[in-house]
This record gives structure tokens, C-alpha cells and sequence, in this order.
């Protein structure tokens, strides 16, 4: 599939084609920018990433004057047959987590959504709209900066504020989700580790900046909030700042809302602290002695530590520091400065690989030490190549909303449960107990056992918590997030395996009680029998959305794991807690009606290789 990808600015065009059937996908790559006296500058690049990069000043007046003059472009380059568009845009609010084909509702939401993202957003549709007069045939497809973060948990999305204000959508977002969901790809790929094993920090650092904690495959926080004003110091933008100086400068100043929120997005950041938004220039002035430009680098760098070291936190550890973005990858003194101070977490840079680092297109380098601990990777994001994959899948999975109706699935709700390990039998049980099966499962080779137990906590106890076999290596407890609150145990939602950092819960049996860890809020999944996964066209690991129920009664539960083996039966597994939210008893039916596979294609010295 050939794909155009749009990034329309409001000071710049970005634009590329993607032919994703082969070895080195981007085939054209193009932008306008420096837009002065009717005319602006082009940069493009055609047949690859090996080919030239060429400079020419044009008679260009604006962005939406580019954006006509493209066509010709393209086919001057001989590149003007492709099957369908990306656009880029910032924020789709609360109801656009996923890439969405474009039509008059999709325009209406966006629009929506533009008061979330009013330097972005409105920029975003004109290009589309001016895309849609030149392109009215093609299927035009949008991507979301925030739809990466969609699975950022609500104790992390919400703010401390009223509930009114919650429900007018004033909550933490995300921004640079394409770039963050790339760059967590190319880790895993340079590992040679499943995305699903790692705990990523994702350092995406240029004039806009910010960090992602991706917890074994999927963003659990990220910097940025509502708005990309949020988190970092950026080249012009503040970063966080205390709300209450709006009412201060105000007061003090005279100044309005307005006025305010226009210094703190175009005269903060790099530039207040020391002079220009451009850190190569403010590197320059402090070698000099510009005390301005030593606080502006200190600032930056201190920033970044401090969320580095707060999402160690959240996740409970971190397995991969990665740097992107044009100050990520080219600032070898600024990733010296933010990683210096991380000993305490295990992470030693290595300084000669750090400081002699040369990045090629699809490149992705160690730079950490090999006593650290912690990897630390340097790479090159590529947004617009995300894009064309996103635009791909979403056209793709059409086909499961097209034959709704024979992608039918058995959705079954898991009660909480124990695995026990026969330390474990044992210690509860008795020395040598055998459990007996109550019943067998659905699943082959599983089975519910006559034997409970009680799940002890700070708070409360849990009875009759059923035991399922056979018996496994490692204990593991799955529960629902209300019987959290009732034991008083906070526990990660994770994958069925995935123990580690996980809180310690006391099990008591007829024969003695056990203190273990392994308590987890079981990730919805579904079990998928490999002939069931080649019809529907689903690889493991791939992330679907499922529709249960009709018109008022509908519920879609989004972002759920395919596992996929020729032993499973195929069916979904949900918890209470999800049940009860969709109003389900015991089990129903479900249609699988959108996927997104966490595998993308790209090229490195010419080679194909698959990123899973």
C-alpha cells in the first residue's frame, strides 16, 4: 500500500509517501517551511533514505499555498499514484483514541477537540480539508498524537479538580504518542526483547518535548497534559508551571488569560531562561560563561531527571532509557547531563559511545555502559512512517467491521482466582496435598479446583477465592479493582505472567498461610485459536477492539490483547469489574471490529526486519 502523510503546521508543511510492500518504505520525503515575501523553502528527498537531500527556494505565499502546489509535486516526481492519506493531527479529545477515517462526524470531534489544541488543531484541518478538495477519492485517514496514551490509567489522567470540570474533558492527554509508540518499537527491535518484557523511559527531546513511561508495551504516564504546555522545559513553551500565577500576573500585571497562556507557549522555555530556543546556540553562549545559558541548560536538564526518576517509580523500575527528537539525538552533552546523576538507578553511560554517537536513517544505538544496568538508546523517531503503518492497519481491519457478523467471539467474565505453585499447595495445604478438580474449564487443560483460600490484607479479607489448575511456577492472584480497595492493595493491571514489582498479598488455607507476591488486575485478553487468528487475519500480541451489545446496552472494550496458540479455544475474558460495567452476568457474545498490531516494518542497511 502507497500512503501520503500529511503534518500540517501552522508555519510548515511536512509531507511524505510510504509504499510499505517494500525494503526502504519512504520514498519521498518533503517539507515547506520559512515562509517570507511570497516565497519559502522546500526540502525534499526522493527514491528512499539513501536518496539526496535537495534545497530550493519557491514561490510559495503559506501553508495552504504548499499544500495546493503538492499535486504538482508529486507528479513532476513521478510519485502521484498512491492508495490512500494520513493526517497528522494533535489532539483528538476524548472520544479519537484511535487512527479514524475521515468523514463529517470525524471533522466535527476534531473540531471539538480544538479548544484542547488551539495552535494545532486548527492548523490540522486545514489541511484536510484542502487535502480533501485536491483528494476527494481517496480514503483519508487521521492519527492522533494522544492515542498512544489511551491507556494511561485514571489515577494518572485525572486531576485534583471538580468533577464538573472533569466532565468538560480537563484531563491529562498526551501528546507525541507516535513518536513515543515508534521509538518503543525500535527498542524492543534493538533488544531483540518483546515490547511486552521492557519497562521504557521514552525521552523525546526537541523545541517540543516530552516523556512517556511505557510499562511493558502500552504509556502509563507521560509529561505532557491536557495540553503540550505541560511537563518539560521546551524550546518556547514553559513546561509546568504553578496555575496560580495566571491569578498573580493578573493582579500584579494587568496581564489576561490570553496574554499569559501566549508568553508561557511562545516566550518561555530555552528562550526566557537563556535567549533563544535553540540549544545549540544556548550550548554556545554557556562554553562562553552566559550565566543566562548555564541556568537554561541546568533547568532542562534537571527537568528531565526529575521525571526520569518519578516514572522509575511508577513502574516499579526501568529496564530502557531512550533519547529521540533533535535534542535527544544530537546533544550528546545535554544526554551526558540528564544521565549523570541516575547511578542511584543502576544506569552508567558509557562517555565515549555517548559523545562519538553517528546516527544513520533507521539506526538505534547503545550508549549506556556495559556495567550499567539500565540500556540506554539513542534513535531517530519517524512519526510520518507511524502514521502510514497506523493508516494501514486501520484500513485493513475495515474488513472486520465489514463482516461484523463473522467475527463473532465468546466473551466469558473471570471471577477473581489464585494459581498456586506447589511451594505453595504445600505450605497451605500441607506437605505432598494433591487439589482435587471441581470442574473443568473452558480452556483446555484447565480446571477449577474444589479448594479456596483467603486473600488477606491491610484493609480486609477476601473468602472463598476459588483455585484454578494446574499447578504453575509462580503463584499468581488475579483480582477485580474493586476488591483492591476492599484488601487495601494496590495492584497493576498486567498480562497473565508479567509478577514482577507486583505488592505482596497474604494467603491463608487450612494448613498454614503464605505471604507472596503477584497480585495483578488481569489485563482483558483473548484466548485465540490459531486457525481463528489466521481467518480474521490477527498475529499474537496484535491489540483489538471488541462490541458487546446493541444500541444503548453497547460497550466497546478497546485495546485488548490477542493471544494467540493452536491449543486455546477462542474467547475473551473479561473481569467483574468490566462486566458489571457493560452489564454482563456471566458471558455473552462480542464482534472484533478494530485491530492495531504492535509490529511495524522498517529498514536498516537495506534489510528488512519486522519490530515486534
Amino acid at each position: 500500500m502507497k500512503i501520503l502523510v500529511f503534518n500540517a503546521g501552522s508555519s510548515s508543511v511536512k509531507f511524505g509517501i510510504f509504499d510499505t510492500r517494500i525494503d526502504d518504505p519512504r520514498v519521498v520525503k518533503a517539507e515547506f517551511e520559512h515562509f517570507l515575501d511570497g516565497y519559502c523553502d522546500l526540502h525534499f528527498q526522493l527514491g528512499g533514505e539513501q536518496g539526496e537531500t535537495l534545497h530550493h527556494r519557491v514561490k510559495v505565499t503559506d501553508v495552504e499555498h504548499a499544500i495546493e502546489n503538492i499535486p504538482n509535486l508529486l507528479e513532476q516526481w513521478g510519485y502521484d499514484d498512491f492508495d490512500a492519506i494520513g493526517h497528522r493531527v494533535v489532539h483528538g479529545g476524548t472520544l479519537l483514541t484511535a487512527a479514524v477515517r475521515i468523514d463529517n462526524k470525524t471533522l466535527s470531534l476534531i473540531e471539538d477537540a480544538t479548544p484542547l489544541a488551539p495552535l494545532h488543531n486548527p492548523a490540522n484541518l486545514s489541511g484536510i480539508y484542502i487535502s480533501q478538495e485536491i483528494w476527494p477519492d481517496k480514503p483519508q485517514v487521521a492519527v492522533f498524537d494522544t492515542s498512544f496514551h489511551k491507556t494511561i490509567p485514571e489515577e494518572a489522567y485525572s486531576y485534583a479538580i471538580p468533577k464538573s470540570w472533569r466532565q468538560l474533558g480537563v484531563r491529562r492527554y498526551g501528546f507525541h504518542g507516535t513518536s513515543h509508540h515508534y521509538v518503543a518499537l525500535r527498542v524492543a527491535d534493538a533488544l531483540q526483547t518483546p515490547l511486552s518484557d521492557l519497562r521504557i523511559i521514552s525521552c523525546h527531546l526537541g523545541n517540543g518535548a516530552s516523556v512517556c513511561a511505557i510499562n511493558h508495551g502500552v504509556s502509563v504516564d507521560t509529561s505532557m497534559g491536557m495540553t503540550p504546555l505541560e511537563g518539560l522545559v521546551m524550546g518556547t513553551r514553559s513546561g509546568d508551571v504553578d496555575p496560580g500565577l495566571f491569578s498573580f500576573l493578573s493582579r500584579h500585571s494587568g496581564m489576561s488569560i490570553e496574554e499569559i497562556e501566549r508568553q508561557l507557549y511562545h516566550n518561555s522555555g530555552l528562550k526566557a531562561l537563556g535567549g533563544s530556543s535553540d540549544l545549540r546556540n544556548i550550548e554556545q553562549q554557556a562554553a562562553e560563561g552566559s550565566s543566562d545559558a548555564q541556568l537554561a541548560i541546568n533547568v532542562y536538564a534537571y527537568r528531565v531527571r526529575k521525571y526520569l526518576g518519578a516514572y522509575s517509580a511508577v513502574m516499579g523500575g526501568v529496564d530502557v532509557v531512550v533519547f529521540t527528537g533533535g535534542i535527544g539525538e544530537n546533544s550528546a552533552t545535554m544526554r551526558q547531563r540528564i544521565c549523570d546523576q541516575l547511578h542511584f538507578l543502576g544506569l552508567s553511560l558509557d562517555v565515549n559511545k555517548n559523545s562519538s554517537l553517528q546516527l544513520s536513517a533507521f539506526d538505534s544505538q547503545l550508549i549506556n555502559h556495559e556495567i550499567s544496568r539500565i540500556k540506554v538508546i539513542v534513535t531517530r523517531t519517524s512519526e510520518q512512517w507511524m502514521i502510514a503503518k497506523e493508516v494501514q492497519q486501520h484500513l485493513e481491519s475495515a474488513r472486520l467491521q465489514e463482516n461484523k457478523d463473522n467475527c463473532v467471539i465468546p466473551v466469558a467474565v473471570s471471577a477473581r482466582h489464585v494459581h498456586l505453585s506447589r511451594h505453595a499447595v504445600e505450605l497451605l495445604f500441607g506437605k505432598g496435598y494433591q487439589l482435587n478438580v471441581l470442574r473443568t474449564l473452558r480452556q483446555p487443560g484447565s480446571w477449577a479446583a474444589l479448594e479456596t483460600v483467603e486473600l488477606i490484607g491491610p484493609r480486609g479479607i477476601i473468602s472463598n477465592v476459588r483455585i484454578l489448575g494446574p499447578e504453575r511456577e509462580q503463584t499468581q492472584i488475579e483480582v477485580s479493582r474493586t476488591d483492591t480497595f476492599t484488601l487495601g492493595i494496590e495492584a497493576p493491571v498486567r498480562a497473565s505472567g508479567k509478577l514482577d514489582n507486583t505488592p505482596p498479598i497474604r494467603l491463608r488455607g487450612p494448613c498454614g498461610e503464605l505471604v507472596t507476591r503477584g497480585m495483578i488486575v488481569a489485563a482483558r485478553h483473548i484466548h485465540m485459536h490459531s486457525d481463528d487468528a489466521l481467518a480474521w487475519g490477527l498475529n499474537d500480541g496484535d491489540l483489538v477492539d471488541v462490541e458487546l451489545g446493541e444500541g444503548e446496552r453497547r460497550t466497546l472494550f478497546a485495546n485488548t490483547k490477542v493471544r494467540v496458540n493452536g491449543n486455546f479455544l477462542t474467547e475473551m475474558h473479561i473481569d467483574t469489574d468490566e462486566a458489571n460495567a457493560a452489564g454482563i452476568t456471566f458471558s455473552t457474545k462480542g464482534h472484533l471490529v478494530n485491530k492495531q498490531s504492535d509490529s511495524i516494518v522498517t529498514i536498516v542497511n537495506k534489510k528488512q526486519q519486522t519490530l515486534k
